[in-house]
C-alpha cells in the first residue's frame, strides 16, 4: 500500500466539504449525539491545551460551532476523522449533539488524514510529528522523498525532524511542552542521555539561547563527553555576564540556611518566613 494520488483527491474532498459548510450547505452536514462518536485511533496531536480547550468552548457557548467536524460512519457509531479540539470543547460546553460532515473515508487513510490535517492546521508539536512521520513510513513502506510529497515538506525537513525521535525520553518530552525549542533540540541530538539532560536543565533553568547552548554541547565534546568535568560554574560562564562574584554570596546565603539560585540574567533567594526576610535584611543593612 502507497500513499498517492487517492490520499490527495480524500484531502480535496474534505476541503470541498468545509468550504461547503461554510457557505452554509445544510444538506452536507448532519447533527448526530456525541457519544457515538470515537475519537480517530491514529490522531498523532495527544497534548491538549486545556486553557485554549475553555476558550474555545466559551466561543462555541456564546457563537455556535463556526466550522464542523468531519467524520465517518463506522456501522451504528461515527469514527472522528477531523476536529477533535471542536469536539472535546463542544463537549465541554455541555452540549449532546455536534455539526458533523459525514464522509466515506477507509480505515487505512485515517492516520494520514488525522497527521495532515493537523500538520495543515499548525496543531501539532514537532515530537508528535516525528512520530507520525515514522508511523506513515513504517506503515506504508516510503522514503522520505516520497513522504515530503504527500505533506508539503522538504526531504531535509521530514528527515531532520526524524532525528529528533533519537533524543532521550526526557529531552523529548520537554520539546513537546514548549520548554525548550526545536533549535535547541537539535544541537543535542548525538549526546548521551546524561549529557542531554545536563543541557536541558541547563536551558530551562537560565533561559540559554540556541546560540549558547551550541557552546556548551561544544564543551561537553571538548572535554571528551565527560559531564563531570562541566561545573556550575562552566554553565555560568557560558551565560553573557560572569557570575561567578555571586557564588561567593550563595555560599553566604546557605549559611544562613536560605536558599538562593544563581541564573541567566537573575539571581533569585527563596523566602520562607517572616524570619528569613529579616536575615536577608541584614545583607543591605549598610544601605539604609
Amino acid at each position: 500500500m502507497a500513499l498517492g494520488r487517492g490520499l490527495g483527491e480524500l484531502l480535496g474532498e474534505i476541503e470541498t466539504a468545509y468550504e461547503n459548510s461554510n457557505e452554509n450547505n445544510t444538506d452536507s452536514q448532519s447533527q448526530i449525539d456525541i457519544d457515538k462518536i470515537d475519537t480517530n485511533p491514529y490522531q498523532p496531536r495527544k497534548i491538549f491545551n486545556e486553557e485554549k480547550l475553555k476558550e474555545l468552548s466559551d466561543s462555541i457557548l456564546r457563537n455556535g460551532l463556526l466550522q464542523p467536524i468531519v467524520v465517518t460512519k463506522n456501522e451504528d457509531r461515527y469514527l472522528l476523522i477531523a476536529g477533535e479540539r471542536r469536539l472535546r470543547a463542544t463537549k465541554l460546553a455541555g452540549f449532546d449533539q455536534i455539526k458533523a460532515i459525514i464522509l466515506n473515508v477507509d480505515n487505512d487513510k485515517l492516520r494520514e488524514l488525522a497527521l495532515i490535517e493537523n500538520i495543515q492546521r499548525d496543531d501539532l508539536n514537532i515530537i508528535e510529528i516525528a512520530y507520525s512521520y515514522a508511523g506513515l513510513i513504517n506503515d506504508y513502506n516510503i522514503t522520505h522523498e516520497e513522504l515530503a510529497q504527500v505533506v508539503s515538506k522538504s526531504r531535509s525537513s521530514i528527515s531532520n525532524t526524524l532525528r529528533l525521535l533519537t533524543l532521550s525520553s526526557y529531552t523529548q518530552k520537554m520539546v513537546g511542552s514548549n520548554k525548550i525549542s526545536t533549535g535547541h533540540a537539535k544541537v543535542i541530538v548525538g549526546l548521551s542521555e546524561e549529557e542531554q539532560k545536563l543541557i536541558v536543565d541547563s536551558i530551562i533553568g537560565q533561559k540559554l539561547s540556541v546560540r549558547e547552548t551550541e557552546q556548551l554541547v561544544k564543551k561537553i565534546k571538548d572535554s571528551g563527553n565527560d559531564t563531570t568535568k562541566i561545573t556550575h560554574s562552566d554553565k555560568i560562564k557560558n551565560s553573557t555576564y560572569n557570575y561567578e562574584i555571586l557564588q561567593n554570596v550563595t555560599n553566604k546565603l546557605k549559611e544562613d540556611k536560605l536558599e538562593s539560585k544563581i541564573e541567566k540574567n537573575y539571581f533569585k533567594i527563596k523566602i520562607n518566613s517572616q524570619k528569613d526576610i529579616e536575615t536577608i535584611a541584614k545583607y543591605f543593612k549598610n544601605y539604609n
